[in-house]
Parts: structure tokens; sequence; C-alpha cells
């Protein structure tokens, strides 16, 4: 490409632009950007961007010029035939964007190296999951699961650096999919409707407040320019199917897009508890539990949107996104208790039937408008936001005879039937405005008011008619609202960038829970979590000599109790512990500090940092001591847990073709005693680690091994044994690279498993359960239109630009 530009000036020319990220748009920090001579190749200037990915180079003379600029995480960017003679004024490249795209590489940039799916940007790492072929046809939590620093158990609860208290955004906002539940959340989005996952440990003040950390999934948004489209289709084991379509149309001031996904298939579960009952209040002094499941669940996902260009500076964007989850599982649970000697007590079988169908949709208004000053933006959301779900619970519990001794209880259906509905608006506004050289004030104001319903109606099917469970039903409506506002400055002086802010929020859970008393007369009782406080952030950065940098981060947080932990009616859905919530809960009051450092070599890249969580009131799920052989799990506030630890992530282009991401996180954790709960002190020394590796041995095929492990750990009660799970896959592109067939195993060995020993003083727990979906997948995809497969003219232009690299 070409630039000559005419002007006036010799003597201080200035050549200028600013960098930003093609996905997310937004600004690169610290990168390095090096001009050179055409001629020679020698550097001529070098600098780096400032906070606001701006660089500048002055007093510029003749000559032809190429500009490179890199980073780690990205390919360098590189153009060339910069031509200043004595008729050239200031230069202003405007926007230059990092991307992999093959096709944008033709127009302005080259690429030198496949994209890296990791990225770190303002201190949260951004992963790209199209490189993700394991996760192919599966859920988001399939899809997590592959991501660094992220676990998820067999009952798809996803923890960070060891924290379970994570809260999971859609494209920025909370979601009413699953009602919060964040397991649910999880199996019910299809993973190829998912574009990049951040994950956010210390999140700055422009995000909220609440949670032990921050994972922001973002969905898929097609911008190309001209019609585009794809088409996946795919079968598995265990009858297991996904489909996957998209669109989209960008020309002039529009650009049109819409996302389908569907999954149908069968999930296989199997389980075993043992426990031991320490201080026995009747003859049973010992219990066997199994509960084998089969599930069959049904995913639709859908988003649809169309951007406009009001003006050359302002945007106005509508989308609409829609959600649907029909399961159906039959659990076949069976019960022995022992005595003290050994001897068989009781024996029971339970024939459980649940369905769980419901659907969610979202509307949202998003505008966007850039002032005439570089880099001063206003942006507006509105979000409309609901949801409605039913799990319905069919329980039928058969008594065996013991030694020939009839059962003493008569064998009677009983019936749960939970309605879930809520509603979620979300009204956010954001403004940033450039100070100075290099430094940059924002503020925002965000209100999220979430209502919602949850009842359960409970009853026996008796041959004379159906008979209320006074005790098991309850009414629980809620009104949670978080009320906030932010601000927030960063700047940049010499080699060293600061970033500051605050965040105030006011928020409160206001509920009533109706429910029947003894006398089986309906009662009602308030629900109130106040939560006012400030929460400062702090970033700063020093830029390293040889691509390096050296990254230090505090926050303050809270992590608030949801609707279901203060919400005190009985789920009895498991006979042998029941679960209830508790309305006297309190939030947590957590504190993070952590100093990274990164560096990129030739072919390494490394991200590495050291971290301090203190979470004092820390919520706990206890069990209790049993009553009647049942026990029940309270969520209650412990004292305080305190983890530090070392977390190394690690990119390595081993050969040509080959290249491998490996991640571990190692660290200890100190958990307070809580007598009043029968639980001693405990700390101990855990890690978990993941490796990806991708090889291409010919251009058109690929293959990808992702293995990780868990090792024990202890929080309070549970001591979690040890996990490993292995998946495989490959890809082969056809000819014009617009047709792929990819095939995945997961879980190769049968051996990603949640399992955990929990004691108290009055009981000894050892928990086990295996889940598994798909094993195999086989999935054709089609791509169309101008910004997919590539010409053979295209092919060789690439080819002559890797060779020169």
């Amino acid at each position: 490409m070409l630039i000559a530009v005419r002007g006036y000036s010799q003597q201080n020319i200035k050549i200028s632009g600013t960098l930003t990220d093609s996905l997310t748009h937004e600004p690169i920090q610290f990168a390095t950007v090096s001009l050179l001579s055409q001629q020679t190749k020698a550097p001529v200037k070098g600098t780096q961007t400032d906070t606001s990915g701006h660089f500048l180079f002055e007093n510029v003379h003749d000559g032809t010029f190429t500009l490179r600029i890199t980073y780690v995480g990205y390919n360098d960017l590189v153009q060339e035939n910069i031509l200043i003679n004595p008729a050239t004024v200031n230069l202003n490249l405007r926007a230059l964007r990092m991307t992999a795209s093959k096709h944008n590489m033709l127009k302005e940039v080259a690429i030198t190296a496949k994209k890296n799916a990791l990225k770190n940007i303002d201190g949260k790492k951004v992963f790209s999951v199209n490189q993700s072929l394991v996760s192919k046809g599966g859920t988001a939590a399939d899809l997590l699961q592959n991501v660094p620093t992220l676990q998820i158990d067999g009952n798809g609860n996803v923890s960070l650096r060891g924290l379970t208290g994570v809260k999971v955004l859609i494209d920025g906002k909370p979601s009413v999919i699953g009602s919060g539940d964040v397991a649910q959340l999880l199996q019910s989005m299809p993973a190829d409707a998912i574009e990049s996952i951040e994950v956010i440990a210390n999140p700055p003040a422009k995000y909220d407040a609440d949670g032990e950390g921050i994972i922001n999934i973002i969905l898929k948004k097609n911008s190309k320019p001209g019609l585009n489209g794809a088409v996946a289709i795919g079968g598995g084991t265990r009858d297991n199917y996904n489909g996957d379509a998209s669109l989209s149309y960008q020309r002039g001031k529009i650009n049109l897009y819409g996302n389908y996904s569907l999954k149908n298939g069968n999930t296989y579960s199997t389980g075993v508890q043992y426990l031991t009952f320490l201080k026995p209040a009747d003859s049973v002094k010992y219990s066997t539990e199994y509960f084998p499941s089969v599930t069959r669940n049904k995913i639709q996902f859908v988003k649809a949107g169309i951007d406009y260009s009001l003006t050359p500076l302002s945007t106005l964007g509508i989308s609409g996104s829609f959600n649907s989850r029909n399961s159906h599982r039959n659990e076949a649970l069976s019960f022995d208790n022992f005595a003290a000697d050994g001897t068989q007590i009781q024996s029971i079988n339970r024939y459980n039937i649940i369905n769980n169908n419901g659907n969610s949709y979202e509307l949202d208004l998003d505008y966007s408008l850039h002032f005439k000053k570089p880099k001063e933006e206003f942006t507006f959301n509105f979000a409309y936001a609901n949801g409605s779900f039913r799990d319905y619970q069919q329980y039928t519990t058969h008594y065996n005879p013991i030694s020939g001794t009839p059962p003493p209880v008569i064998d009677t259906p009983l019936v749960s039937d939970t309605r879930h509905n809520s509603t979620n608006y979300n009204i956010q506004a954001d403004y940033v405005l450039p100070v100075g050289k290099s430094g940059q004030f924002s503020a925002g104001y965000r209100s999220q008011i979430t209502l919602a319903n949850n009842n359960q109606y409970a009853w026996q099917v008796l041959g004379t008619g159906d008979t209320p469970l006074y005790i098991f039903n309850g009414f629980f409506s809620s009104n949670n609202q978080v009320h906030s506002v932010y601000l927030n400055y960063k700047d940049q002086i010499a080699n060293f960038s600061y970033q500051v802010g605050l965040r105030g929020e006011d928020s409160h859970l206001d509920a009533t829970l109706i429910s029947y008393d003894a006398n089986n007369l309906l009662v009602a009782a308030p629900v109130k979590v106040p939560v006012k406080g400030l929460y400062p952030s702090v970033l700063l950065t020093e830029k390293l000599e040889n691509n390096a940098q050296l990254q230090f981060d505090f926050s303050s947080r809270i992590l608030k109790p949801i609707g279901r932990e203060v919400n005190s009616t009985t789920d009895f859905s498991d006979p042998a512990n029941y679960y209830k919530g508790n309305p006297g809960l309190r939030p947590e009051s957590i504190t993070n500090l952590e100093l990274d450092y990164n560096k990129t070599w030739q072919n390494v890249s490394l991200t590495s940092g050291i971290y301090y969580n203190r979470i004092n009131n820390v919520i706990q799920h206890i069990q209790t001591a049993p009553v009647n052989d049942e026990t029940t799990t309270i969520p209650e506030n412990l004292k305080r847990s305190t983890t530090t630890g070392l977390e190394l992530i690690a990119h390595f282009d081993l050969l040509k073709g080959w290249d491998l991401t490996a991640n571990t996180n190692i660290y200890n954790r100190n958990n307070d005693a809580a007598p009043q709960f029968g639980i001693a002190g405990n700390y101990g020394l855990s890690w978990n680690a993941n490796v990806t590796s991708n090889i291409t041995p010919v251009k058109s095929l690929s293959f990808q091994i992702h293995a990780d492990y868990r090792a024990p750990d202890m929080i309070l009660q549970d001591k979690n044994r040890a996990a490993f799970g292995l998946d495989a896959a490959a890809k082969y592109d056809f000819t014009g690279n617009r047709a792929s067939l990819s095939f995945n195993a997961n879980d190769v060995f049968n051996s990603r498993k949640r399992a955990f020993l929990r004691s108290s003083d009055d009981l000894l727990l050892n928990w086990e359960r295996h889940t598994v979906s798909s094993r195999a997948t086989l999935t054709f995809s089609w791509r169309f239109g101008a910004g997919s497969g590539t010409s053979k003219k295209e092919s060789k232009q690439i080819k002559r630009i890797e060779d020169a690299s």
C-alpha cells in the first residue's frame, strides 16, 4: 500500500495512529511501534502506544519507511511504503487493527504468525474460542473446561483459581437463563454460539462489584463486508446431535446479523455416596446411596440484530436473543441403611421423573457516539429480559422387604412442581474523555432491577386424591436492585502507566417468603439483604525492555447471596439430603491483590502472576447433623478463607505447524475453624493444570489434544479428590477453505469426575459422580459469502507474505 501526503513543512513532520483490537475494538496499550527504513530495514524511530492505544512519531525526515507494530499475544502488524517527502504534512494513519484475518491482511496488514488464543487487555484475559476443536458441538460448560485458569466440576459448577463464587455474564450483563443458576446457564447455551471468553480475576471499577471474579461470555456477532454465512451440522454417540447457522450482511450504513444453534442429546450420570453417622440418633450407623440417571436435553439459542450508522460518528444497534431448554431426566435411586455391626436395616428404591422446561428472551438497544475530539466516546445500553422455567418432579418410593419381613411403609408417590419467573432491566451509560496527551477519564452509571418469583408446590398422590405437603410448599418473591456509579482515570508517564477507579453501589434484595406454619396456615416472612459500599481498584503497569511488562492489581469486592440461598423453602429432591436457604445470610467481603509478569520471546509468550485473596464472612454450604437418617444442607457465613497462589500461562510455537498452550495454578488455602458447625480449621496446598496442543502437519489438516488435571483440594468440610481428563479432535479443511469436517472425542479415558470426602463432628460423607454426554462427535461445516474461503490468487499472496516473514 502506497501512502503519499502533500503539505508544507519538512521540519516537524509527525506520523500518528491509534491501535485497537480487531475483535473488541478496545485500545491496545504499550505495543511496540517501530519506524524502519524501507531500503535498509534499519530502525529509524521507536515508541509505544499509550493507555489509549495512541502513538506518535515527531520530526520524521524524508524517505520511504515501513511501520512495524508488535505486542504480547498478538501477531505483528506491518505497513510498508510510507512515503515522506519535502511536501509532506502530518500523517495520521487513524485506526489500525491487529487481527489474524487473512482477508484483512491482504488489504493493509501482514500477519506473520498464527493468532494466539490468549490476549491480555487491561488486566483481563481474553480467550478466542474458535480454535477449540475439542468443544465443538458441546455446551458452554464444555467450552469453559478448555479455558486456562478455569475448572468445571461434575455438577457443572465453574471455579476460578479454586474460587467458586464467580459471576458469569453474557455480553457484559447478567442473564435470566436458568433463573440465575450458573450451572444451568452454562448447560443451556451451545458452545457454537460463543465468540470469546473474558476472564477477569480482579475486575476494575467499570464492572459490578459482586463476585469472586468475572467470566464474560461474548456471543457471536458477524460483521464481515457483504453477504456471509456458515452452516454446521453434527452427530455423536449416545444419540447426540448439534447444528449451527449464521448469516450476516454488511453494506454501507447497515450491518445485519443472525445466529442459530441447536444441541439435542443424552447425558448419562452415575453416582454413589457413603454416609457414616458419627452420632447416630437411632440404629442406623451407615447408609449407601446409588443415583444413576439419564437426561435428554434439547437446547436452542438464537440471536439477531441490526447496527445502523446514523452519522459517521454515531451508531444505533437493536438486537434480540432467545433461549429454549427442554430437559427430561429419569433417575433410579437406591438406599441401603445398616447398623453398626453391618446388619442391613432398610432397603429403599426411589424412581424420579424430572422435567425441566423453560425459555428466556432478551431485547437490547445500544447507542454509541464518537465526538470530534479523538477518543471521546459515549455509549448507552437498555436491555429487557424475561425468563420462565418449570421443574416438575415425581418421586415414587418403594420399600423393599428385609430378610422376608414386609416393609413397614406403604409406597406413596410425591410430586414437586416448582415454577420460576424472572424479569430483568438493565440501564447503562458510559462516557470516556481523553485528558492531556495520554490521560483518559471515564465515568458511568448502571441500574439493574430483577423481579423474580419462585413458587414450589408439593403433594402426595393417594388413592383418594392429591394431598398437599404443606411443609414443602413455599412462595418466594423478590425484588433485587443494584444502582451504581463509577469513576476511572488512567494515564501514562514514560514506560509507567496507572489506572485508578472507584465504584459506588447501593443494592438491596427485598423478598417475601409465604409458607405454611404447623397449623397449615399461611404466614409471610420478609427477607432483606441491603448492601451499600465503595469499592476501589488500582492497576499499575511498567513496560520493560524486550517485550516484557510488570503489572500490579488491587480490587475490593463483595459476593452477595443469590435468591435461592436466602429462600428457606425445602428442596426434598434428594431424600437423604434436603436443601434449604438461610434468610440471615450476609455478603462476603473480598480483597484481591495480584502481581503479574508478562514477556514474549520469538517463539514463546509467558503470563505469570502471584495473587492473594482474602474472604471474610465466607459463604459455605454446611451439611447438618442427621434427623431421622436425613441431613439438610444450609448455606452459612463462616469467618474467613485466605488463598495465595502462583499462576503460569505459556504459549510455545515449538515447530512449524505445532504450538502448545500450558497453564498451571498452584495455591494454598487457609480456612478458619467454625466450631459452631463442628468444622476444624484446615489448610493445604493444591494445584491444577491444563495443556492444549495444536498440530498442523499439512495446510488442510489439524489436530488438537487437551488434557486437564485437578489435584486434591481442601475447602472447609470438603476434601475434593483428584480428577483428570483428556480430549482429542481433528479437522480437515477442503479445497478453497469453504468447507471442513471435524471429529472430536471427549474424556477419552472416561476419568473426568467429581469426588469429595466431607467431614464434621456429626458425619462422614464419601461422594462421587461421573457425568458424560457424547463421547465422540462428527461435524461438517460450510461457509459462504465474500468473507469466507480463499481464492487461488489470495493463496499465492498469502504464501508470498508468509515466505517473506
